[in-house]
């Protein structure tokens, strides 16, 4: 993740210039906050139309006050100019590849290749240059406790066929639920793979900086192996006997100083970075639950995708190369600042890279007669 953060400062300036060249004119605010809350008042959450973005959470804690547990800016012009690194606050991401279609290994063919625009190393990393992270989406429908952003990604924008329509709703129900559904209808066949990078500290730091507090379950038996730069080989790998065993709870801040020697993260730095296969997928039982003893906040996550990649904000910020980024004044800052290893992405998907590794079995392309339809629900309690 540090090289990831490198290169988008790199390519920042270049992303702006790309953004107003690309987007439609809009009626809409895109920094403009669009509060929501449930109808029993039981969690609540800030929304802009910039990258669909979700700039607050606020749930319950076992004291009954409210923490928002989500990293991000006070600023919100911060999504836009990215002067802080682009750590990807809370956005839908995506489109992710480069490839043929049909899909070959490593897009070697047979079939028709996509160069793509890389931003890290030999790869498109979170849709590139710009990725819809990095572009105002217009706001279609609202009420007190849901939101509808849409979209439309033109037919060969950084290199990818066809037109793609994309619409996600937030909405927050009663007993602390918030559902995410995202649909999107592509002109050609195309590859798509989106998901939501929202930062969780179910903490809001107030009682510590770390992870030992958080511990996390996984309902999976294998993860994807990958090589020097993250980048999956087409192999699935057990976690017997590694530190990626997470099908029992473990402390995820503790299991973090067993991925110092590399096996985890091969390159740059130690924490997590990596693609679990979940063993029951699309099923009405959580895949994954995060929880603290400190805040006694626990999140149990529902999803109709197959993987979660889980990030453990490995290099938030870098000295010389990546600034600190202030914390949100709800969460101790602005002189307070997100350390490394303080918080963890959990990004419910398909298997990353399947474009290029058909031995994983997944279809990603989408077009006219197949679109694409992510569904998560987030459902928060307190430990008892």
């Amino acid at each position: 993740m540090v090289f990831k953060q490198i290169v988008s400062l790199v390519f920042s300036a270049l992303s702006l210039n790309a953004v107003t060249a690309i987007s439609t004119p809009q009626t809409d605010d895109p920094l403009a906050t669009v509060a929501l809350a449930a109808p029993d008042g039981s969690i609540k959450a800030n929304f802009i139309p910039w990258g669909a973005t979700t700039t607050n959470l606020w749930v319950k804690d076992k004291h009954g006050s409210f923490r928002d547990i989500l990293l991000g800016f006070d600023n919100h012009s911060l999504y836009q100019t990215q002067e802080d690194g682009h750590p990807y606050f809370a956005p839908v991401i995506g489109r992710n590849g480069t490839f043929t279609i049909p899909i070959s290994k490593n897009a070697s063919g047979p079939g028709q290749k996509y160069q793509i625009s890389e931003n890290q190393a030999d790869a498109t990393l979170h849709g590139g240059i710009v990725g819809y992270d990095a572009r105002p989406w217009t706001t279609v429908k609202q009420s007190s406790n849901s939101v509808t952003f849409s979209l439309v990604d033109p037919d060969g924008d950084q290199g990818f066929p066809g037109t793609v329509t994309t619409e996600v709703t937030y909405t927050l129900e009663s007993k602390s639920t918030w559902k995410i559904h995202i649909h999107s209808v592509a002109t050609e066949l195309t590859p798509i793979m989106l998901t939501n990078h929202h930062y969780f500290n179910l903490e809001a730091y107030q009682e510590s900086q770390d992870l030992n507090s958080h511990f996390l379950q996984i309902d999976a038996s294998r993860f994807v192996t990958t090589n020097g730069e993250l980048l999956p080989n087409g192999t699935l790998t057990s976690v017997g006997g590694t530190t990626l065993d997470f099908r029992k709870p473990k402390s995820l801040g503790e299991a973090i100083n067993n991925t110092a020697l590399g096996f985890v993260v091969p390159v740059r730095c130690a924490g997590f970075d990596n693609d679990w296969v979940y063993d029951t997928p699309k099923s009405d039982k959580p895949g994954l639950s995060l929880w603290s003893t400190n805040s006694g906040i626990k999140l149990d996550i529902t999803t109709n995708q197959i993987a979660t990649q889980v990030y453990s904000c490995n290099a938030l910020f870098f000295p010389g190369l990546i600034p600190a980024i202030p914390r949100k004044a709800d969460q101790g800052g602005p002189d307070e600042i997100y350390e490394n290893q303080s918080c963890v992405a959990l990004e419910q998907q398909s298997i990353i890279d399947a474009i290029n590794n058909p031995e994983f079995g997944v279809n990603q392309i989408y077009g006219p007669d197949r679109p694409y339809t992510w569904e998560t629900t987030y459902t928060f309690s307190v430990l008892k």
